[in-house]
């Protein structure tokens, strides 16, 4: 294998591998919104090294912490407005926005659980408010306060900014209002595991350090480095920043935990093409059960481990959707990256993307299986049903969506009103057509017959082939004709095309 062809994610697994045999790879977020695929490109990107370790040998683990007991920080553009009520308390201990789960957490959590088993990731799944509960933070908790004081000086010194004098590196959650954003630390008790605190709604009390609240983030996430044994991690380019939470954390494990930090992986954002980076908070985004309804999910980790993190990516859910899945299917992009891109659900149907969204176009509404005439039509295998019920599922979902209006048609019952327009040449060559159809054609044969008939009657290829898309969807253009032609009844084609160059339509 020669240095150009090694994939970054085998680069990462040498380079960590070099820490030694035992692995933990950490991913991590927090769920205050829909999780969109912007925020995948962190979890897959981890699960890929994750794998690339097991592939040489590592003895390596995958873990996912969720951050559920940050605060809300607003209310979000999908959330009520009784939810203002909650800005400030953790997202573990706020209702949830549809009632049916426990938490305001556990509503975006557990779907973006469900999409990583689709796409074939299962980690080890921590939330941080059972974590805190649990006591599994007391450790870090007490070594932060007893040294608040070494924490504060590298904070400053790394990022440059100053802090509070009465600065903590715990937030106490609040007995009264249930805020962790409007307490401070007015003292803390290491045998009794207490904190003290006094709040902005003008009450005071003490907290347990089991539960009782959370190291702010700058501290929380060195701590728990230690308490996992994470030895990679990736994380966007916004922690990455001279001075950020990735610098002074690498200060704060090594000098408060007396820990190595884990080998970082830096990754851009996804942009959404024309609109910029995701963000769930602002509505430009598209969740990942969104994502999953209109492509294959081994698809959709291929367009993030196909590309470097470093570099970013920029997404189209529209035509060049097809490209991409077009390339997956033909194996025609990056080897390896295909190979970790690989789920263990339902394996590809084996019909193109770009076929199956013609030939759902042409079956309509008259159920599945007519849609496996009709690709039989063209010689595709179809029997592995289930496989082409997804993939079918997948593109009447992209149609309805994402699809360009050029790429969306419907044969027509009925002879277009355009056909009354054609010229004798036009008329000329759809019987022609109809007499070499009634004979029987591949869809190739088709195809490079249209342009045999072009030089028969004199007119030009495009003439042609606009007069068959007018004949049949009342559009001058539609899917590559010959797959398209091949994939409709002969019969019906040859009455159409016999009854336009008769021109039988009537304009009354």
């Amino acid at each position: 294998m020669t240095e150009e062809t090694v994939h970054w994610a085998d680069v990462i697994a040498e380079e960590a591998l070099a820490r030694g045999k035992k692995h933990t790879v950490a991913s991590g977020i927090t769920p205050s919104g829909a999780i969109h695929i912007g925020n995948m490109r962190e979890v897959v990107t981890a699960d890929a090294v994750f794998k690339a370790l097991r592939d040489k040998g590592a003895d390596a683990r995958l873990i996912y912490i969720a951050d559920t007991y940050d605060p809300l920080r607003k209310v979000y553009p999908f959330l009520s407005n009784d939810y203002e009520n909650h800005i400030g308390k953790p997202l573990s201990e706020i209702p949830c926005p549809c009632g049916g789960h426990k938490s305001y957490s556990e509503h975006f959590l557990l779907p973006f659980i469900e999409a990583l088993h689709t796409l074939g990731i299962r980690p080890q799944v921590y939330r941080a408010d059972e974590l805190y509960k649990e006591g599994k933070y007391v450790e870090a908790i007490k070594k932060a306060l007893l040294n608040r004081d070494a924490i504060a000086s590298i904070l400053e010194e790394v990022s440059g900014r100053e802090l509070e004098p009465d600065w903590s590196p715990f937030n106490p959650i609040c007995n009264e209002c249930g805020r962790l954003n409007s307490t401070k630390v007015t003292g803390f008790d290491i045998e009794k595991e207490t904190i003290d605190y006094v709040c902005k709604c003008s009450s005071n009390g003490t907290v347990s350090m089991n539960g009782g609240g959370k190291l702010n983030w700058r501290v929380d996430w060195p701590a728990r480095w230690p308490i996992f044994g994470t030895t990679v991690e990736p994380f966007g380019k916004d922690h990455a920043t001279a001075g950020g939470s990735y610098d002074t954390g690498k200060r704060i494990v090594r000098e408060i935990y007396h820990y190595e930090p884990p080998h970082p992986i830096v990754y851009e954002w996804i942009m959404l093409k024309g609109k910029g980076a995701m963000h769930s908070s602002t509505g430009l985004a598209i969740s990942i059960n969104d994502m999953l309804e209109i492509v294959p999910p081994e698809v959709l980790r291929y367009l993030i481990i196909r590309q470097k993190p470093e570099k970013h990516i920029e997404f189209d859910p529209g035509l060049s959707l097809l490209n991409l899945i077009d390339e997956y299917d033909r194996i025609e992009g990056d080897k390896r990256a295909y190979q970790l891109s690989q789920t263990q659900g339902l394996k590809p149907s084996g019909i193109p993307y770009r076929h199956m969204v013609t030939a759902v176009q042409i079956a309509d509404d008259r159920g599945f299986d007519y849609l496996l005439t009709v690709l039989k039509r063209t010689n595709y295998d179809t029997s592995d049903s289930d496989a082409i019920r997804q993939r079918a599922n997948n593109a009447r979902n992209w149609l309805t969506k994402y699809a360009p209006l050029f790429v969306k048609f419907k044969v027509q019952e009925t002879i277009p009103p355009q056909v009354k327009s054609f010229t004798k040449l036009q008329k000329l060559a759809l019987s022609i057509i109809a007499d070499e159809l009634e004979a029987g054609m591949t869809g190739q044969d088709i195809h490079e017959n249209l342009y045999k008939v072009a030089e028969k009657t004199g007119l030009d290829g495009k003439q042609v082939f606009e007069t068959v898309y007018l004949a049949l969807l009342g559009l001058k253009s539609g899917p590559r004709a010959g797959h398209f032609l091949s994939s409709l009844e002969k019969d019906f084609l040859v009455k159409r095309f016999k009854e336009a160059s008769k021109q039988v339509y009537s304009s009354a």
